[in-house]
């Protein structure tokens, strides 16, 4: 990814009410706002172009992060149909600085945000399909690069709905596959910029220590959320990742392996057995 300047503007002067942000070279521009600045946000003259749009909330029912993603010809109007919608307190929109955003680049843009969003994986779609128009060649390429500063933009203004849990590719080249074993589960991961990530496949210990309910319930009450979501699976006596999971530490991922509280700086080594501690410090 090219290296970017990126410009955040606060009308209020508050970082957590509406924010304005551009990228040095683009023709693209970012609104934020939580759903309490909206009428702030559709106030302005960004809001009568065509864009894509992101709300972010909670799912009530479950408690996991919940995304919409949208475009419209004018977002106005669009985001006004979404007042009925009680799941999201937070909106982002994409908008160009001129015109030459149509129908078809916009729909083109939030077909490929979809894709994205859900290779992801951290985010719960409140839609998860839409049309994949067809764009002529040269098109495709803008609406490429439009897309790329959204990924960058889009984190400063505090989402990683689009972020790989596997981290930046950076991150992962440098680091060798750590492991973490106890009792007959074999887990692999490494760091990322969130936290830490436990790859697809990795094992768990089907049974919790009974000291856990007392000293560490949170330990539990992850695992039995991550075996409601399919993320944990039993077989052969063993609790099987189904997917890459990241975690806020190593500390929570081996706690999960373990099925108890667990020190992840020295439950973590790399395949010549040093501890991810002994990495860390040179």
């Amino acid at each position: 990814m090219s290296s970017a300047t990126i410009k955040l503007f606060l009308p209020f002067g508050d970082a957590k009410r509406l924010r304005v942000g551009e990228v040095s070279n683009w023709t693209g521009k970012a609104l934020a706002a939580p759903r309490t600045e909206l009428e702030d946000l559709l106030q302005r003259e960004e809001a009568e172009r065509a864009g894509v749009y992101f709300l972010f909330g909670t799912d009530p029912e479950h408690g996991d992060a919940l995304a919409y993603i949208g475009e419209a010809e004018v977002i106005r109007d669009r985001l006004k149909q979404h007042k009925a919608k009680d799941f999201w307190n937070a909106v982002v929109v994409f908008v160009g600085k001129d015109e030459n955003l149509t129908k078809a680049h916009i729909r083109y843009l939030e077909n490929r945000l979809l894709y994205e969003a859900n290779q992801a994986g951290r985010y719960k779609l409140e839609n998860a399909n839409s049309s994949n128009p067809k764009l002529p060649e040269s098109d495709r390429e803008d609406m490429e690069v439009f897309l790329s500063r959204i990924r960058q933009v889009l984190p400063v203004l505090g989402s990683d709905l689009l972020t790989p849990i596997h981290g930046s590719i950076k991150t992962a080249r440098l680091q060798s596959e750590l492991h973490c074993k106890n009792k007959g589960a074999v887990a692999r991961g490494h760091r990322t910029e969130g936290g830490f990530v436990v790859f697809k496949g990795s094992t768990a210990v089907a049974v919790e220590r009974p000291s856990a309910q007392a000293q560490h319930p949170y330990v539990l009450s992850l695992r039995k959320k991550l075996v409601q979501d399919g993320t944990l699976i039993e077989q052969n006596g063993v609790l099987v990742f189904t997917k890459d999971t990241e975690f806020a530490s190593p500390s929570a991922a081996a706690a999960v392996i373990h099925g108890g509280g667990a020190n992840g700086l020295t439950a973590w080594k790399d395949a010549g057995g040093k501890l991810l501690k002994e990495i860390e410090e040179g």
